[in-house]
């Protein structure tokens, strides 16, 4: 298959673009330059999810780009019956964790009350500039979010950041709906506390992997796969 122009890679990597299972399909085919439609259709998530755990952007990246790596080797383990996108979420998420437990970040929770409060943010400030106020806001929320206990902040960052449903990130985090529910509501109270009238359609903004990045992580992912990967299971 002849190389996709950059036009051609962003326009298929958009909603509506190439469906995931046809994507895979192809790349397991042979067509693996279409790899690249995952990676930036799934970059921004992939990034959010792993920094909901790391809490860095440069180990972020990381794990970025061992999910990638790790995705397209054990591509034929991917079963159509299931989303890709929740396939692919879940390996970042076993690589974000893993790494946070060797550096000794990894947090844990008392399955009871949540640990902790977030801190309060001081009294609203009024701002003549539209964007500075915006750009406020979206950092005031990313700190917050940061102050979480890891596992509601995973689940707040895949259900409202992301978007995803209940079911979804249910299976994504390999625990039950009623697990995710509850996290949530005690995520958005904690988050309440400091936020409540300042979030706004901020948080559709936080954390973001801007396009720049998204070129380098490609060109990075795909300089580490090989031209014609073995496809085994994932371990």
């Amino acid at each position: 298959m002849a190389a996709l122009n950059r036009a051609e890679v962003l326009a298929l990597a958009r909603p509506g673009g190439m469906p995931d299972e046809e994507v895979v399909a192809r790349v397991l085919a042979g067509e693996q330059p279409l790899f690249e439609i995952l990676i930036r259709r799934y970059n921004q998530r992939l990034f959010r999810v792993a920094r909901s755990i790391v809490r860095n952007d440069g180990e972020a990246e990381d794990v970025m780009q061992e999910t990638y790596v790790r995705a397209d080797a054990h591509l034929g383990q991917f079963a159509p019956r299931a989303r890709f996108s929740t396939w692919l979420t879940r390996i970042a998420i076993h690589e974000a964790l893993a790494r946070a437990r060797r550096a000794g970040r990894f947090e844990a929770l008392d399955p009871g009350e949540p640990q902790g409060k977030v801190s309060a943010v001081s009294a609203k400030r009024e701002d003549p500039e539209r964007q500075a106020y915006a750009k406020e806001i979206r950092e005031l929320l990313e700190a917050a979010i940061d102050e979480l206990p890891v596992d509601y902040r995973s689940v707040f960052v895949l259900r409202e950041l992301e978007e995803m449903d209940t079911a979804e990130t249910a299976e994504a985090l390999e625990v039950s709906e009623e697990v995710v529910k509850t996290r949530l509501h005690r995520g958005r109270q904690m988050l309440r506390e400091a936020l409540c009238s300042r979030v706004g359609a901020a948080n559709a903004s936080a954390f973001e992997f801007h396009l720049s990045r998204c070129d380098a992580m490609v060109c990075t992912v795909l300089e580490r796969l090989p031209a014609a990967p073995p496809r085994g299971k994932e371990p």
